[in-house]
C-alpha cells in the first residue's frame, strides 16, 4: 500500500523534470559514496570529497523534499 507522500513522489516522478533531475543527482552522489565506502582507507582528499558528496547529497533530498511538501499543500 501507497502512503500519500509515496504517491506524490511517484507523481513528482513522473511529470516534474525538476524533481527527476534531483533524484538523478541524489543517485549519483550515493553511487560516488557507496564507491568510498568500498575502499578500506579513504585518503585525505577522499575523506574530504566523501563530506562534500555528504553535503550535496543532503541538499538535494532537502530540495526534494521540499517539492514534495509543497505538493501536498496544493492537493
Amino acid at each position: 500500500m501507497s502512503t500519500p507522500t509515496a504517491a506524490i513522489r511517484e507523481q513528482l516522478m513522473t511529470g516534474n523534470e525538476h524533481y527527476q533531475r534531483l533524484r538523478e543527482e541524489h543517485a549519483l552522489y550515493a553511487s560516488k559514496l557507496d564507491q568510498l565506502a568500498a575502499k578500506n582507507h579513504l585518503s585525505e582528499e577522499e575523506q574530504v570529497e566523501e563530506v562534500r558528496l555528504k553535503k550535496l547529497k543532503l541538499r538535494v533530498k532537502d530540495q526534494m523534499e521540499l517539492l514534495v511538501r509543497q505538493t501536498q499543500t496544493v492537493h
